[in-house]
């Protein structure tokens, strides 16, 4: 990242925490300091910690459904750099990159690489369906609420599944040769055609792989995936129910799951302050105002702050090379689509971004960089 991006993220994290302490300013109560009691962060602190575990298993058993062996540190330090890197940039747009660069590291080969992604989206799409369907059962008279949350499910299914058909059919395709008049129409040229002929060889691939999947551990990677959902869910009524039992749990638990996925579209890092604003409008009137301001700050917390850290210490390094390495690629992309420099030469393949600078083992689904 360059200092202008760094200045948007230092003066985004800014934004969202002034939001917060003006949150708790307005909402300070008369008589005493709002202080959550100690079994209320222990909870809250133990759903984290079962969240954090869940997306790792997630991530492991996802590979050995697929014949690519991953152990469960590798899988948590995947998780947490992409935490970090989504923490960082606008609209969570380095997660992928970060984690890309973190399973490369760990010799993973990059086909394998990009079915892992791949097949952890869709993983992430299943359990968020099960999970909304699971609580319009459970609170059948939040019809707003729940209409709210249906709608949210069927924009994340629809744009994974949709990306996913368009990859295919491109796939059947096999789009050989320059680029088409339609892809230069909307700015795709040599370079970047080439880009989505290596990504079609992938996904032929992966599909062809995705269809031989190891059932048993598939189900468990679902299954680990759900938990991750339910556990994030869990963080804010761990927080609030030791206080106050009488607390409304419907709006609780499902308003942070529109709050968690609809946050993506805030296009500032840490999201600015939209997510505490969000927060407040629709949670405002349920959590007693003697509490809200602590609620606010220990729920973001222990579900984005602390995740940031950790990815930070664990995977902070790896991540801002790839964030590095993804806005080279871009400038080479425009330099090439320009005639500059860039489309003079033939770069040099990159082991984190082209799959014909590794060699592959497919018995064992890593790779090692060629050697000279």
């Amino acid at each position: 990242m360059n200092a202008k991006r760094w200045a948007l993220a230092i003066i985004s994290f800014a934004g969202a925490i002034g939001v917060s302490v003006y949150m708790v300013w307005t909402s300070w109560p008369d008589k005493r300091a709002p202080v959550l009691p100690l079994s209320a962060h222990l909870l809250a602190l133990l759903a984290a910690v079962v969240d954090l575990l869940a997306r790792g298993a997630k991530i492991q058993y996802s590979g050995r459904a697929l014949g690519i062996p991953l152990s469960l540190g590798t899988g948590l330090r995947t998780s947490l750099g992409g935490d970090f890197g989504a923490g960082i940039t606008p609209a969570r747009s380095g997660a992928e990159p970060a984690r890309l660069l973190v399973l490369r590291e760990r010799g993973i080969a990059m086909p394998n690489v990009l079915l892992l992604l791949f097949s952890e989206l869709f993983l992430e799409m299943c359990s968020l369906a099960i999970v909304a369907i699971v609580l319009a059962a459970l609170f059948r008279e939040s019809g707003k609420v729940i209409g709210g949350l249906v709608g949210l499910v069927l924009a994340y299914a629809g744009g994974v599944l949709g990306a996913g058909a368009i990859a295919v059919v491109l796939a059947r395709r096999n789009p050989a040769g320059p680029p088409p008049a339609w892809a230069r129409r909307v700015g795709i040229h040599e370079r970047r055609w080439r880009g989505v002929q290596r990504t079609v060889e992938h996904v032929r691939d992966s599909v062809a792989r995705m269809r031989g999947a190891a059932p048993r551990a598939a189900l468990a990677a679902l299954g680990f995936s759900t938990l991750h959902v339910v556990a994030r869910l869990l963080v804010l009524p761990a927080l609030l129910l030791p206080v106050d039992r009488g607390i409304e749990l419907a709006p609780i638990m499902l308003w942070p799951l529109a709050l968690f996925y609809g946050g993506v579209v805030a296009p500032v890092p840490a999201g600015g302050g939209v997510i505490e604003f969000a927060f407040k409008a629709t949670l405002g009137n349920v959590i007693p105002r003697r509490i809200f301001g602590a609620a606010l700050i220990w729920w973001r917390f222990y579900t984005f702050y602390i995740n940031i850290a950790v990815g930070a210490l664990v995977a902070g390094g790896t991540v801002m090379r790839a964030l590095r390495e993804d806005r080279g690629s871009r400038n080479e992309e425009r330099g090439s689509d320009r005639g500059g420099p860039g489309a003079e030469r033939e770069l040099v393949p990159h082991p984190a971004r082209d799959p014909r600078s590794a060699i592959h083992d497919p018995a064992s689904g890593n790779s090692s960089p060629d050697r000279l």
